[in-house]
């Protein structure tokens, strides 16, 4: 079984100076992100990438025709509906409002800021998998550290956790790319790969805009714009030659059948394995 590399990506409002008491309005957030997107489309092109996009309801309707552009190439998940924002109502509307902009369902929803969520109320609005957990501890933020890294079923919705590495959980995320050394980020990546069979990473479009202007914490800022995203395509040209791309739910649709059971997805880490 070919490796599969899942890269997810968060398209939404860049509301992060707002958790840092500095105001900015909605549209210089919209603005940034979409910004940050189209530069990091020249990427996704460049190496044919078929990704997964989680973006928030707002986001969607505000740039109506962009994401309807990209749901052409991209899977399209919901992200709620602002990212700043959330009422239990969101997990529905949100996944109403995106179909009707892009005119396909809308299969996986991803909580923002990888908070918790009720996953009866994803499974009574329809959704097919979760990828909301980050199974790893972020101090200040959340403790998953001893939750379930693999994908399993919870209330009916198949968990699709992002990837960690296979001993200390270190986070294969955004942060990781813009802190670690860019081979030590590609050597834990193999490893996982090796395990597990695929890996799943996330990041958000406005990581590769010009953040210096903006009062947000240096290790978030001190690397973004072009510098972010050359070390992106530096990691991203290695991961090509060691799996292919998949869009989250191509996945599933290759490896976990209908029924939704704990058996199926044994037999999908079973085959990884063998990988």
């Amino acid at each position: 079984m070919e490796n599969k590399i899942l890269l997810s990506i968060d398209l939404e409002e860049f509301d992060l100076p707002l958790e840092y008491s500095t105001y900015i309005d909605k549209d210089e957030q919209i603005r940034i992100s979409k910004e940050g997107m189209k530069n990091l489309e020249h990427i996704l092109n460049k190496y044919n990438i078929k990704s997964t996009i989680f973006t928030t309801a707002f986001w969607a309707n505000e740039n109506k025709e962009y994401i309807k552009q990209l749901s052409e190439n991209h899977e399209i998940g919901s992200h709620a509906y602002f990212h700043s924002d959330f009422s239990q109502e969101f997990i529905q509307s949100s996944k109403q409002e995106i179909e009707s902009i892009i005119k396909k369902e809308v299969a996986g929803f991803r909580m923002p800021r990888m908070m918790e969520v009720d996953n009866s109320k994803l499974m009574e609005a329809g959704y097919k998998y979760n990828s909301s957990l980050n199974p790893t501890y972020i101090i200040g933020k959340y403790n998953h550290f001893f939750k379930n890294k693999n994908i399993h079923v919870a209330n009916g919705v198949i968990q699709v956790p992002t990837s960690v590495s296979n001993l200390l959980r270190i986070p294969l995320f955004w942060l990781s790319i813009k802190v670690f050394p860019i081979s030590y980020y590609q050597f834990l990546c193999k490893k996982v790969l090796k395990k597990n069979g695929y890996l799943l990473i996330y990041i958000h479009p406005w990581e590769f805009v010009d953040l210096s202007k903006y009062k947000i914490p240096n290790l978030i800022k001190s690397v973004s714009g072009k510098e972010q995203l050359n070390r992106f395509e530096n990691i991203i040209s290695y991961l090509s030659t060691i799996g292919s791309f998949s869009t989250i739910n191509d996945y599933l649709n290759e490896n976990f059948d209908k029924k939704n059971d704990n058996h199926q997805l044994e037999k999908i880490a079973t085959n990884s394995k063998r990988a």
